[in-house]
């Protein structure tokens, strides 16, 4: 485990460099029992479930305003989609803001501090709002999305059931409704979650399309996270002065 999560956290863009130039290296004494590269591949997948347990171990707490986002994590080239086999009836055809793509959407919850509060994996055609209501299952105040997450019904059923005040921007041809100040405010720090998504795919790594094996992918996508907790300094907002 800490072979996997220390790959997301050094420069290399492929784990067998990783593992053979600087692994086999230079933390030889550190782990005496170390194996091949094509042996420890092969143990990968049996540390999935003690991964996922740690990572919700590295979750933050709730401090009354989160964010939540989704961003696509691409399995392959679209040019290849009809050829894939990997991931076939299990990832699926999907479209962002930007373009279609084919693989998974990784949703995120996200305290004003950087930390992670809960987070799914869902095939790339899910409607960004349907996993929204058992992800916001342990947190409370108020919670803040992109145009997305527009939605009445859902809006309704945070406040009855949880409590929440679930804060969601008005898309470009809705007429425009009255805010508090503050949460106008907070409505544009958003761009918190954003900037974790950016670290957690150009730092951490969890995208690329060369997975031969969907535990691996889960394996590395748990191990970007946990290695992105692990960060000394997160994307955060100064919240002393603001009175919410």
């Amino acid at each position: 485990m800490t072979i996997l999560i220390g790959f997301h956290q050094q420069h290399y863009r492929t784990f067998k460099h990783y593992y053979v130039e600087h692994v086999c290296v230079y933390w030889r004494s550190a782990f005496p029992g170390l194996v091949t590269y094509s042996r420890f591949v092969s143990w990968m997948p049996s540390v999935l479930l003690p991964l996922c347990a740690y990572l919700k171990h590295c979750f933050g707490k709730c401090h009354g305003i989160s964010f939540i986002d989704s961003t696509s994590l691409k399995v392959c080239h679209n040019r290849r989609i009809h050829q894939h086999r990997v991931f076939q009836n299990l990832a699926a055809r999907g479209k962002t803001s930007v373009d279609w793509f084919f693989g998974f959407k990784l949703h995120l919850v996200v305290n004003d501090q950087g930390e992670l509060l809960n987070l799914t994996l869902t095939p790339g055609n899910t409607d960004d709002r349907k996993p929204v209501p058992q992800l916001l299952k342990a947190v409370f105040g108020k919670v803040f999305a992109d145009r997305g997450y527009v939605s009445q019904a859902l809006f309704e059923q945070l406040l009855n059931t949880c409590g929440i005040e679930f804060n969601a921007l008005p898309k470009r041809n809705m007429k425009p409704r009255l805010m508090r100040l503050t949460d106008k405010l907070l409505a544009r720090k958003r761009s918190i979650i954003e900037s974790i998504i950016d670290q957690l795919k150009n730092i951490s790594q969890i995208e690329h399309t060369r997975h031969r094996s969907p535990v691996n992918f889960c394996v590395n996508v748990i191990c970007g996270l946990i290695a992105y907790c692990h960060q000394p300094k997160k994307p955060s907002l100064n919240l002393e002065n603001l009175s919410v």
